[in-house]
């Protein structure tokens, strides 16, 4: 995975720049911040995840490689205690892109792409960008049980420092929050694939809280 990981990095990123010593020294960071200790679910798994399932939407996707910068850096800054990670880490991204030289709008286009993902709302509706990233972020929803109970006993490892009783009540804001939306997924592709059995298992995880 981290070899895979490490070429697709180079790939996107040296169509961007030549620097080959400062694509380097991003892929490094990368590596640090997401293989912190702390992290037990948004970490280079997920990125991986991510990835993997956008091959598949090139040809729906209209700025490709801004969808794959934002899914490396929209978990860039993460801590389970704080509430603007998003914002962060689009800020972080920010820094970095500038050295590549992507351009402001470009950039702009990223940042408005990783603050979505705080509250999971649509901000960019000219096209169906957006959309694909955020399902992309939530696709772990519609996974096999087995599969979502690893991914949520991860989730609560990343909030050990709360106890039970503060840790399930805000756990259940948070799946009563995506249970009463409409649909869980913003594209027909991700509805059609896990919307069903992410309702399944939101629902079954309540149960058990």
């Amino acid at each position: 995975m981290i070899q895979w990981l490490y070429n697709e990095w180079n790939t996107l990123a040296l169509k961007y720049s030549e620097d080959e010593e400062l694509i380097s020294t991003y892929w490094d960071e990368i590596k640090t911040h997401y293989n912190s200790k702390s992290r037990h679910y948004h970490n280079l798994s997920h990125i991986y995840n991510m990835l993997l399932q956008i091959e598949v939407l090139e040809s729906s996707i209209i700025n490709y490689d801004l969808c794959r910068f934002t899914i490396w850096y929209h978990d860039i800054i993460y801590k389970s205690t704080k509430k603007n990670n998003e914002l962060k880490s689009a800020e972080f991204a920010k820094n970095r892109l500038k050295p590549l030289d992507l351009d402001e709008k470009s950039i702009e286009i990223v940042q408005k792409l990783i603050k979505s993902t705080q509250k999971h709302e649509l901000v960019l509706r000219e096209n169906d960008d957006n959309a694909y990233v955020l399902d992309l972020d939530l696709s772990i929803l519609g996974s096999n049980w087995d599969t979502y109970k690893k991914y949520t006993d991860n989730i609560r490892k990343e909030y050990a420092i709360y106890p039970d009783f503060m840790y399930s009540s805000g756990r259940k804001k948070v799946l009563a929050h995506f249970l009463n939306r409409d649909t869980l997924y913003f594209t027909d592709y991700f509805r059609n694939k896990y919307e069903n059995q992410a309702r399944e298992n939101l629902k079954r995880e309540f149960e058990l809280l």
